[in-house]
């Protein structure tokens, strides 16, 4: 099994995954309460840079409660993250609606 990592809370520093994912440990999953979730609005540091998230699915692996999410190409390209880059998540709030669809058109 992997080891635990020990998160008190946020703000949380980790490193971007060579895949551009980014791990939230079962430790803060477990403080945040955010176990069930499925999408979540997130917001982190990078640069200086304060930068929201909003609707990234979190992923989950069968036998852990740990998450990770991946940065969208769009926020990766505006902010210059890359992989190994060091961030600080500052909030994750769940989210039980996310509207996939651009300036809120349903399809017809």
């Amino acid at each position: 099994m992997g080891r635990e990592i020990n998160v008190e809370g946020l703000p949380y520093r980790t490193r971007v995954y060579i895949n551009n994912q980014v791990l939230l440990p079962s430790g803060l999953i477990r403080l945040l309460g955010i176990e069930d979730a499925l999408y979540a609005d997130i917001i982190i540091k990078h640069g200086g840079k304060v930068i929201e998230i909003k609707g990234v699915r979190l992923l989950r692996n069968r036998r852990a409660m740990s998450r990770q999410f991946t940065i969208p190409r769009e926020v990766r390209d505006r902010y210059g993250i890359r992989p190994l880059d060091e961030i600080e998540i500052v909030s994750v709030k769940p989210v039980s609606f996310v509207n996939i669809y651009e300036h809120g058109e349903a399809p017809s």
